[in-house]
C-alpha cells in the first residue's frame, strides 16, 4: 500500500455538498482505503476571477492502485459528480487530484506528481499541513518549511466535521 494524497476542489453546484460526496466515493475505491481529511477552506479562484470561490480540502489514502489506475477512478468520480472539462482554469462541480503519491516523482503527458503547482498554493498546502505536517514534497522539501512562506489573506478554514 501506497499514502497518497488527494486535492479536492469544487465551486458549482453546492461545493460542501460535492466534496462531502467525493470523499464518501473516495472511500469506495477498490484497493483504496481512506484515512483523513482536513477541513474545507474557501478561497478565491485561480485562474478567472469572474467565478464563484472555491472550497478545498484534501485527503490522506492508503491505496495498492497504480497511479494511473488511481486516476482513473478519480475521474470517474468526477464525472459522475457532474464535471465537464471546458475552461482550463474554470469552474467546476469537482476537480479532483493527486498531490502525492508516496515519494514518487512522475512525470508523463497524463499525470505529473507532485502536483506541479502544489508549493505555491495555500489552498492545498494548509489542508496538507492540517493533516501531515510532516511531508516531504519531493523536489520542494519539508512542507513545514514551506508553508511559512504562503499568503493566507484569500482563504477561511470552514470546519466540516
Amino acid at each position: 500500500m501506497t499514502i497518497a494524497f488527494l486535492g479536492l476542489g469544487s465551486n458549482l453546484d453546492g461545493p460542501f455538498n460535492q466534496l462531502t460526496n467525493a470523499i464518501n466515493a473516495i472511500n469506495t475505491i477498490p484497493s483504496t482505503s481512506l484515512n483523513q481529511t482536513s477541513s474545507f477552506y474557501k478561497n478565491k479562484p485561480v485562474g478567472p476571477q469572474d467565478q464563484p470561490d472555491f472550497l478545498n480540502a484534501v485527503a490522506s489514502i492508503d491505496t495498492g492502485l497504480s497511479p494511473d489506475s488511481l486516476l482513473d477512478y478519480l475521474q470517474e468520480i468526477e464525472m459522475q459528480q457532474g464535471r465537464k472539462r471546458k475552461i482550463r482554469w474554470g469552474a467546476r462541480t469537482l476537480d479532483l487530484d493527486i498531490l502525492l503519491y508516496g515519494n514518487e516523482v512522475i512525470n508523463t503527458m497524463r499525470l505529473v506528481i507532485p502536483h506541479p503547482e502544489m508549493h505555491r498554493r495555500a489552498f492545498v498546502l494548509h489542508p496538507l499541513f492540517e493533516i501531515a505536517p510532516e511531508v516531504i514534497i519531493p523536489g520542494q522539501g519539508p512542507l513545514k518549511n514551506l508553508i511559512h512562506n504562503i499568503n493566507t489573506d484569500d482563504m477561511e478554514k470552514i470546519t466540516h466535521k
